[in-house]
């Protein structure tokens, strides 16, 4: 266990476009990668989804990479909307309390459900 908390040394945001349709739990199908670990290591503190355009009812789903197995972190559900002058595009925000910690050589993967356009964005640091 850390004696000390995790401090980012140096910090970033991160960005991702998704639009390719992938309905696979396990980590196979098409995924872009949001963050690669920097050679210390990086902390996400939190993410953001945006959607770039009109959106149907599915899941932008988050994978944990550790350069050999892709392991499901978390699914977010994305909702049906279609923007106007008056309604929003979706958006999805996700927070890491204590920080999310990818050690050197991991990285943290995104896929949407649908063939949809988003953009993920990632707060954090490189440690």
């Amino acid at each position: 266990m850390a004696s000390a908390p995790v401090f980012v040394g140096t910090p970033k945001t991160w960005q991702a476009a998704l639009s390719a349709a992938n309905t696979n739990r396990d980590g196979t199908g098409p995924l872009v990668t949001v963050v690669s670990a920097g050679t210390s290591g990086s902390r996400i503190d939190s993410l953001r989804a945006v959607a770039s355009s009109t959106t149907t009812a599915g899941v932008i789903r988050y994978f944990l990479n550790d350069g050999t197995n892709k392991y499901l972190l978390k699914e977010r559900l994305v909702t049906a909307i279609t923007p106007s002058a008056t309604i929003a595009v979706f958006e999805d925000d996700v927070s890491f309390a204590n920080g999310l910690v990818l050690p050197t050589g991991w990285s943290l993967m995104a896929a949407t459900h649908n063939g949809e356009a988003f953009k993920v964005f990632a707060q954090g640091g490189d440690l």
